[in-house]
């Protein structure tokens, strides 16, 4: 074997190459292995305890019974309204049977028989349902009613400064302890005076008067703007119904939302009142029509029924889906902690 005389070297000199290899990994290494413990290789990373362990598992068991109760929650909360689809599409017989859970042969012809019974007719192209259209003039009114009367009396208690304002707000916020029955008899003896006994005003007409609660939130959110924008308003010569429509108004829209929602639920669903005020049977709204489905002897045909209130309940659960944080919300949206 050969050997070059660049790998001899003479006797007691340090091999160059071989210290600078050492150098260059040394320099690699963290700084508290270069010194004392040069060369050795980190530690490993301790076991985790046994109480880390069991916090885990507590933890993990937390959130699976967490979970398991909101699964059996919402399933709960979803049979009756599968109960209801199921029934919808059965026969009269298969609605009887409380063990037939779904139908046979589904009766898809069940909904259009109760859009008839709920008064729609059609006649070519042209589509009559009263009853639709009357619950959605009512509904839509009532919705911009509150809305306007709401936030006005809202803005009038939150930056007026009158005599008496706080009493009369307080006397305001009272009237929601007055129960519906203890009013019902002398509104109605006022709109029978007034002519309006068979007309939708008296479904209307109240919602532009406010609201004790939706008022009360719009006052909790109007007193929270700062004071600094409003006098600039006035600086630029806006008025109180200027700056009310101006600059309120676009800024409580989360309020807005929130007043909207629940009067279009309470509006849609309301039962008592349009039976009350309604007689003729064009001014019926859709949950009057649902009434013609109780005969002499009880509820019948209860599959088209039950068709019928599932297309009723289908706007509302559209805007419950379409709005649904607005729901989840509404307490920090709105500002009730004024």
């Amino acid at each position: 074997m050969t050997q070059t005389t660049s790998d001899i070297l003479p006797a007691g000199q340090p091999d160059a190459r071989g210290a600078a290899a050492i150098t260059a990994n040394a320099a690699d290494l963290p700084h508290a292995q270069r010194n004392g413990d040069a060369l050795q290789p980190p530690s490993p990373a301790p076991p985790p305890s046994r109480r880390d362990t069991s916090l885990r598992r507590q933890r993990l068991l937390g959130k699976l019974a967490i979970y398991t109760t909101l699964i059996g929650g919402a399933i709960a909360l979803l049979i009756p309204f599968f109960w209801l689809v199921s029934n919808s599409l059965k026969t009269d017989q298969e609605v009887s049977k409380i063990s037939q859970i779904l139908p046979a042969v589904p009766q898809w012809g069940n909904y259009p028989e109760a859009l008839r019974r709920l008064g729609m007719t059609v006649d070519g192209w042209a589509v009559y349902f009263p009853a639709l259209s009357n619950t959605v003039v009512i509904t839509v009114l009532c919705v911009v009613g509150q809305v306007i009367s709401s936030s006005l009396v809202g803005y009038g208690f939150a930056r007026y400064r009158f005599q008496g304002r706080d009493t009369t707000f307080m006397i305001m916020l009272a009237t929601m302890m007055l129960p519906a029955q203890v009013t019902m008899i002398p509104v109605f003896l006022l709109f029978r005076g007034l002519g309006w006994v068979d007309t939708l005003l008296p479904l209307i007409v109240p919602a532009f008067f406010g609201t004790p609660f939706f008022i009360f939130m719009f006052r909790q959110f109007f007193a929270q703007v700062p004071e600094e924008l409003l006098e600039a308003a006035r600086i630029d010569g806006a008025g109180h119904l200027s700056t009310w429509w101006r600059i309120m108004l676009p800024l409580s829209g989360p309020v807005i939302a929130i007043v909207a929602i629940y009067t279009f639920m309470f509006t849609w669903n309301d039962f008592m009142t349009p039976l009350i005020y309604l007689n003729s049977p064009e001014n019926r709204t859709l949950a009057l029509e649902l009434n013609a489905f109780n005969g002499q002897y009880g509820v019948e045909n209860r599959e088209l029924l039950m068709a019928a209130s599932c297309v009723t309940m289908l706007p509302c659960v559209l805007l419950f889906f379409a709005a649904q944080r607005y729901f989840v919300d509404n307490g920090a949206s709105a500002g009730l902690k004024g």
